[in-house]
């Protein structure tokens, strides 16, 4: 019910930024929504995931992708606000120890950074916010542009011909190859 909730929250926030952001309105008409939170091994003392599903909402809906080099914890109010989570030690160490070293959570849990140990408090970059915006600043990357996207038309087979050079030492012509997928 817990997460229920928190996805709700994300939902309704994503509704109410979808035109600020570009999202037709017509599209939350069309589309279906279905978030799965399998039940996990330990029990959640409480909501944390807001502010991770509304972002995850709002890059499926805007196409905008989500940085790959951050983790997030904070939960949101129907406004955006962004309000504080417990277990930011256990959050933060988790990050750490997989690499991960860029955090967001809820300025107000900037006090419960004082239970991390120093060595990983001086290797993390912490992004402490107040608001729903400032995540999505920070862990949205830029919208690609048009000519952007029309440049991602199938190559041809000349272009898809590539030079190599042969064990004798003459330039060659490899036979043309299928183009990577891109996404």
């Amino acid at each position: 019910e817990v997460m229920q909730e928190s996805a709700q929250a994300a939902m309704s926030y994503t509704r109410s930024r979808g035109n600020d952001l570009g999202i037709d309105a017509d599209t939350f008409e069309n589309t279906d929504v279905h978030i799965h939170l399998p039940e996990g091994a330990i029990p959640k003392d409480g909501p944390s995931a807001g502010i991770t599903l509304a972002t995850a909402l709002l890059s499926a809906f805007t196409g905008r992708a989500i940085r790959k080099d951050l983790v997030m914890t904070g939960e949101i109010t129907l406004r955006g606000r962004v309000l504080p989570v417990g277990g930011i030690k256990e959050k933060v160490l988790a990050a750490y120890r997989v690499g991960i070293l860029n955090v967001i959570i809820p300025s107000k849990n900037k006090p419960d950074l004082a239970e991390v140990p120093q060595k990983a408090r001086k290797q993390l970059n912490f992004i402490l916010v107040d608001h729903m915006d400032e995540v999505l600043e920070t862990a949205l990357l830029p919208a690609a542009s048009r000519s952007r996207s029309k440049s991602r038309r199938k190559p041809t087979a000349k272009e898809r011909t590539i030079a190599v050079k042969n064990p004798e030492g003459s330039r060659g012509k490899q036979p043309p190859v299928s183009p990577r997928p891109t996404a």
